[in-house]
């Protein structure tokens, strides 16, 4: 069945609510034409990373065996849905939908694939950078596709560079805080060479007599997560009041789980952190203030930037 806007909206919309209590609470401070395409983007990634790691909403991993064959039906319902032809699967039809109303592009679009193409493969970061190039592919680009959501046109660089910088710091924000769930699932983010600094056998890495180098790790990670949040909201700076309101209150909600997993110290994999419903409304009167302010000042932007980032995944691909 072919369904039409509001219904792929509403599909979204409860998508987000399922997929994203966080991001959910952000997107309800856009106006109403904002807010249904940011679900409608939103979607679209929730599905792709869905389809990638054989979960449902983001649960446990399923069995990764046919990870190329999900890869390749990813880029082909990515495809179609471009091609404005019905996909049978209203994520990829939303997507579609928000692409043609909003101009994202299909190059846009498979900066993100690229990153499950690195899953699928078994990559590991070997580097500071093969580790900021995985956060760039599965948030800072769609940063910068929800950038363009808001009406943030391609030719501001400017704009969408801090928007990049926004998913890269939501990104190593989730790196850790899910360490032992990424272990757990055969997985790890954090660079080699940071591992071998510290004597860390990847396949130990829970092991509790690490835990203590672990949680030095986690510390360098909440740097470079508050070194991007800082630098986003000059970026966010550039938006309307409602964008920006929303922007920065999801920066004060992602920017308090890192800043909780860098103060557990050790006992940060104990539990999973997260945002309590009050302290998200606290966040979102935070970011209200914060959108009546000049943004801050900032000596030296962070180390990675958006282009960087491309250029060095050009090379690798």
């Amino acid at each position: 069945m072919i369904l039409n806007r509001a219904q792929l909206v509403t599909h979204a919309r409860d998508t987000i609510r399922e997929g994203s209590k966080s991001f959910a609470a952000a997107s309800s401070l856009f106006g109403r034409t904002t807010r249904e395409r940011v679900w409608l983007l939103y979607a679209w990634c929730r599905r792709c990373d869905d389809l990638a790691d054989a979960q449902d909403m983001g649960g446990t991993l399923g069995d990764q065996s046919g990870a190329q064959d999900r890869l390749a039906e990813i880029r082909d319902l990515t495809a179609r849905a471009f091609a404005g032809e019905p996909t049978g699967d209203p994520c990829f039809d939303a997507f579609g939908l928000v692409a043609h109303e909003c101009g994202i592009t299909p190059a846009m679009a498979e900066d993100v694939i690229a990153g499950f193409a690195l899953d699928a493969d078994g990559w590991r970061p070997q580097s500071e950078g093969d580790m900021m190039r995985y956060c760039f592919h599965v948030a800072g680009a769609v940063g910068v596709m929800m950038a363009v959501v808001m009406g943030v046109p391609a030719r501001r660089d400017d704009v969408l560079d801090r928007a990049c910088d926004l998913g890269l710091a939501f990104q190593l924000a989730n790196i850790a805080r899910d360490i032992a769930e990424d272990a757990e699932a055969g997985r790890c983010y954090l660079p080699a060479e940071w591992l071998a600094e510290k004597d860390i056998p990847e396949s130990e890495i829970m092991a509790p007599r690490h835990r203590a180098a672990l949680a030095e790790l986690a510390a360098r990670l909440v740097v470079l997560s508050k070194e991007h949040e800082q630098a986003s909201r000059i970026g966010a700076a550039q938006l309307g009041f409602r964008e920006r309101w929303a922007i920065l209150s999801a920066a004060g909600i992602y920017g308090a789980i890192a800043t909780e997993v860098g103060r557990r110290g050790e006992a940060a994999w104990d539990e999973r952190v997260h945002t309590s419903g009050r302290a998200k409304l606290g966040f979102v009167a935070k970011g209200f203030a914060a959108a009546l302010l000049p943004p801050p000042k900032i000596d030296t932007l962070p180390k990675w930037n958006r282009r960087q980032l491309a250029a060095m995944a050009r090379a690798e691909g």
